[in-house]
C-alpha cells in the first residue's frame, strides 16, 4: 500500500469522525498519529457485535 493510498483510506475514517489525525515532523521525517475517537470505538464495538452475532447463528 502506497502512502498516498493509505492516505485516501484514512480520510476515510477521518471525515466521519471515526479517527482523529495529526501531522507532524519529527527531524525531517514526516510523522503522523491516529487516535480512535469514542464516535470511532463506538461503530467498531457495534460492527464486532454485529459480526459475532453473525457468526453465531
Amino acid at each position: 500500500m502506497t502512502a498516498g493510498n493509505l492516505s485516501t483510506h484514512l480520510r476515510k475514517l477521518e471525515d466521519p469522525g471515526y479517527v482523529e489525525v495529526r501531522k507532524t515532523h519529527e527531524g525531517r521525517q514526516p510523522v503522523t498519529y491516529l487516535a480512535l475517537t469514542t464516535v470511532g470505538r463506538r461503530a467498531f464495538e457495534d460492527y464486532r457485535r454485529a459480526l459475532t452475532e453473525m457468526l453465531d447463528a
